[in-house]
This record gives structure tokens, sequence and C-alpha cells, in this order.
């Protein structure tokens, strides 16, 4: 599947689950969703997929973990915010470095209309 497609469905079930679901809960209750709603699509997706930090010849495995890999190609981070800021950016980014993906969208959960809360990224 193309990125360009799955990027479509990914977002679709988002807006699915912000529907149903309203602005205004934890973090961990979207996540949970999106993840029923993205299996149940017939995706592969794993949760709190852990990201080793190398440094040097030193590998951390207690580093960082992705919110959710959508076909082992999509980072989703998840977010229940007032609104993005600088930090948010650079967390997505370097989750897509460390684990050498290209493609990346955080969703703000924490909006009206989900279509506000999504970034779309691609390195």
């Amino acid at each position: 599947m193309d990125n360009n497609k799955l990027t479509e469905i990914i977002i679709g079930k988002a807006i699915e689950v912000h529907k149903h679901l309203g602005p205004g809960l934890l973090e961990s209750a979207y996540q949970e969703c999106l993840r029923y709603e993205l299996v149940n699509e017939g995706l592969y997706v794993e949760k709190e997929k852990g990201l080793p930090i190398v440094y040097k010849e030193l590998e951390l495995n207690h580093g960082y973990r992705i919110d959710l890999l959508v076909e082992n190609k999509v980072v989703l981070e998840l977010k229940t915010v007032e609104c993005f800021n600088d930090v948010h950016t650079a967390q997505i980014l370097t989750y897509m470095k460390l684990g050498k993906y290209n493609l990346g969208l955080l969703l703000n959960f924490h909006v009206k209309l989900l279509k506000h809360g999504i970034k779309r990224f691609i390195i």
C-alpha cells in the first residue's frame, strides 16, 4: 500500500475515533481506540514500540516509545494538548530519525475538529 493511501486510512480512522469520543479524554484512550480501528482495518500496528538510543557504540534500550507504528512505516504520535509546540515537532522527528522511518503523523485529539489537529511529516 502506498504512503498516501495508508495515511488516508489512518486519518480517516482517527477522525472516526474523535467523532465518537470527542475531545477531553486522556491520550491513552485515543491511542487504544485508534489502535483498535486500525487493526480492524487489517493493518499491522505496534503500540508503544520501543526505540533504543544509540550513542557511538553504546545502546540504551530504555529510550523512547512510539505511540503507534503502522505497517512498520508510519509513526503516530498522539497528543491531547491545547496546541502543538516545537517540542512536539522535535519529538516526532526524533522518533522518525531514530527508527529510520520517513513518514509520521502528529495527531492532537484535544481540538473541536480533528482536521485542525493533524500534522504530517516526511523526512
